[in-house]
């Protein structure tokens, strides 16, 4: 059977041999009437025939076939281009024509992917091409095939390279030297401002000085005391690096598409890209993530693997399709938060009653903490708001478009009647307003 598939099953006929044969059948009828032609019919015919041989044996017989190797990275970044490289030898001796094609993933659902090219004898060629996943997971590749021909063309050999691989795709990590640079950005705000409510209330110790008049009797080290002969106190000043902890919403409302990506793909890079910025200045980071229950929890650390970290556990986050329960995170980040944080709540609301079901909940955790709630516009529906109405039905779609634009802003106005901050953004500027609104609070926090 494998010598059958070598030299059999591998074996394909291209167009140009039918096209030939087609005309030799068309002279072998007119050689039935114009019998002066039929010697010269059947000399062009035996000469093809063996030209056809010549071609499989160039074909077949050779030890060594072209072969192909797929060059990927260890991982590919959702939602970004990722380059992937195919290297082509081309091992006969003669210049031979390939048209390769590749086994993609299924989640691109390409099943008509081919290139061609022209590799040299005994040379090799390079072909480079992107892909942009749209959800995280597994992608499974599979073999390379390389149609392969003389340049005669009369036949083609498959050669089939095995190259089955997986490649994970985890969230847009690439972002993260993208938006490096805003690790180092200071935002400048207008003199007179509010100050807002700092962050962190822990205290990290700094030295052990003389007791003067005025300092804490409790913070006397009487250790130092008893070495020194005389007072000694622990000075702490306010810890620099604060707490922010970056909650997703894996509730159903998250599921949405816009641009091929879900909102809580969006929201895992753009908690990905933050947290990374927040490490850059010297903060802690870390995770929660939620929908009817907690799902993962990441305590928040400026270790140098924490991105690492939270990369590993944004990596198998999927929505389950239920209402997310908010009391329930309430009381969860009541009991493992303690020190009051910088919260960025990535959600979404779509009505001001979906609003009032959740704002006591939300109201009760701004109270031990500086929420930010971040969601999201319904960016699909700009065209209509855009758009010029010419019918009475038109005018409909408009206006029911133009109030469901106008709902989310009077979220955004009732979260802020209740002292919590909001950032309303279309899921493709999510990353960038966040790294934004974040910078704004850290230079207002000082």
């Amino acid at each position: 059977m494998h010598l059958l598939k070598k030299y059999i099953g591998d074996l394909f006929l291209p167009t140009r041999f039918f096209v030939i044969l087609t005309g030799f059948i068309a002279l072998f009828i007119m050689a039935f009437y114009l019998r002066a032609i039929f010697g010269v019919v059947v000399i062009g015919c035996m000469a093809f025939m063996a030209l056809v041989a010549a071609d499989y044996a160039f074909l077949f017989f050779p030890r060594k076939v072209p072969v192909a190797r797929r060059i990927t990275a260890g991982r590919m970044s959702n939602g970004d281009e990722n380059i992937i490289e195919l290297l082509i030898r081309n091992e006969y001796r003669f210049a031979a024509r390939v048209t390769v094609i590749e086994e993609l993933p299924a989640q691109f659902q390409d099943r008509k992917w081919k290139r061609e090219i022209s590799v040299s004898p005994t040379q090799s060629a390079r072909i480079t091409y992107r892909l942009t996943p749209k959800q995280r997971g597994a992608y499974h590749f599979g073999d390379i095939h390389l149609m392969v021909s003389t340049p005669l063309g009369l036949l083609i050999r498959r050669c089939t390279s095995p190259a089955a691989e997986e490649v994970p795709v985890y969230p847009a990590f690439m972002q993260l030297h993208k938006y490096e640079l805003f690790s180092n950005a200071i935002l400048q705000t207008e003199g007179g401002g509010h100050r807002m409510p700092k962050i962190g209330q822990s205290m990290e110790f700094e030295q052990i000085k003389d007791y003067v008049n005025g300092d804490d009797i409790r913070r006397i080290n009487w250790k130092a005391t008893a070495r020194k002969s005389n007072l000694m106190v622990n000075h702490f000043v306010d810890e620099r690096s604060q707490l922010v902890y970056s909650i997703i919403d894996k509730g159903r409302l998250m599921k949405m598409p816009f641009g091929g990506l879900t909102l809580l793909d969006y929201a895992i890079n753009s908690c990905l890209v933050l947290s990374n910025v927040c490490l850059k200045k010297g903060d802690r980071a870390g995770v929660i993530t939620f929908s009817n229950t907690l799902g993962s929890v990441l305590a928040a650390d400026r270790k140098a693997t924490q991105n690492e970290r939270i990369l590993q556990l944004l990596y198998n986050q999927t929505t389950d399709f239920l209402e997310s329960d908010f009391e329930m995170l309430y009381l969860k980040v009541r009991s493992l938060i303690k020190n009051r944080s910088l919260i960025v709540l990535y959600t979404n609301f779509e009505s001001m009653s979906g609003l009032n079901r959740q704002l006591e909940y939300l109201r009760a955790i701004a109270a031990h903490h500086l929420l930010l709630v971040v969601f999201f516009e319904n960016s699909e529906l700009d065209s209509l708001t855009l758009s010029h109405a010419s019918s009475i039905e038109e005018v409909y779609i408009k206006t029911t478009a133009e109030k469901f634009a106008f709902e989310k802003r009077l979220i955004a106005r009732e979260l802020m009647k209740y002292g919590i901050l909001s950032l309303l953004t279309s899921p493709k500027k999510l990353t960038v307003n966040a790294i934004n609104k974040y910078l704004e609070l850290k230079t207002k926090i000082g």
